[in-house]
């Protein structure tokens, strides 16, 4: 089937792009390359250069007419949206909308769309959170996927549009850049390769950092295969449901790479969580998903990633 995937000059949908393309499909690409990088970009793909919010979106859906649109563009700083609220809704909302207008018009029959299991249930009352949790988000950025998926809801009783939702826990792994909450994994393993100590970020009070539910890319991308298919109108949470203190997460990588270096340590930024950890039960259901990699082994091979790449 042709797949239209945005963002996937980007660190997760352009390993989607490539697992798309090593099953077979079509896989047309637009990224404006804000963020994205062109050397993780699939030869094998056709690329647009193109900003979501553009009219020049509505020209590739015109020419393309993809079956499938999985959607990963989108403004993923948490600190940021709380700074600059307007620029999250620009992208995360109307960006969205402009997709799913353009999927009504050229008949697409799916769309996959990526939330955040690590910041839609805000500070969540149930731990581990499943999705029947009323979602509680304490920053721009997570009200904006809540509202995005209400966009699908409507979009489905209005036009009949078939979705999945796929709320990701916080991901890591090869071609992560090392800026933002989301890359503290490429951050810590690229300030120890350098000889640095990184900053750690806690609260008052709670000296090992924030606790968070870490899902390995290679476990993400399944997800997205299994989504073409399956979880028809569902929202879905994708993580490990196992919790890691960000010390516990620093000291896993400082004794892999056989460092001896602390790190520093700072105040908590805008918009962060204490605690995020998902329930995953519901994607055994209805995608027959688990994660298959550990932290430590999903570390393992980040780092080859790093020292491989210089």
């Amino acid at each position: 089937m042709k797949i239209l995937i945005t963002g996937a000059a980007g660190f997760i949908a352009s390993h989607v792009a490539d697992a798309y393309l090593n099953a077979g499909h079509e896989v047309v690409i637009v990224d404006n390359l804000s963020t994205g990088y062109r050397h993780n970009l699939n030869p094998r793909a056709r690329f647009f250069e193109a900003d979501i919010c553009s009219a020049e979106l509505d020209e590739i859906f015109e020419s393309e007419k993809p079956e499938v649109v999985n959607h990963h563009a989108a403004q993923i700083s948490v600190p940021l949206s709380v700074k600059d609220p307007l620029l999250d809704a620009e992208i995360n909302v109307k960006g969205l909308i402009r997709i799913l207008q353009n999927c009504v018009q050229q008949k697409v029959r799916k769309v996959i769309f990526i939330s955040s299991g690590g910041a839609i249930y805000g500070e969540a009352d149930e731990y581990p959170t499943t999705e029947n949790y009323q979602p509680k988000p304490l920053s721009v950025y997570a009200i904006n996927k809540m509202v995005g998926e209400s966009y699908l809801y409507f979009y489905h009783h209005q036009y009949g549009l078939n979705y999945t939702v796929l709320r990701y826990a916080n991901v890591f792994g090869p071609r992560q850049v090392s800026h933002g909450e989301a890359g503290v994994v490429s951050i810590f393993v690229e300030s120890l390769l350098a000889g640095k100590a990184p900053n750690l970020y806690v609260y008052p009070g709670e000296p090992e950092g924030m606790i968070r539910d870490y899902v390995y890319v290679k476990d993400v991308v399944k997800a997205n295969v299994l989504a073409l298919s399956l979880a028809d109108l569902e929202a879905v949470n994708i993580g490990t449901c196992i919790e890691t203190t960000t010390l516990g997460l620093y000291n896993e990588i400082k004794g892999q790479l056989r460092s001896n270096l602390n790190p520093t340590f700072g105040p908590a930024r805008e918009g962060d969580l204490h605690r995020s950890l998902i329930n995953y039960e519901k994607a055994k259901k209805v995608l027959g998903w688990k994660p298959d990699y550990s932290l430590a082994q999903g570390i393992s091979e980040t780092i080859e990633f790093f020292k491989t790449r210089g």
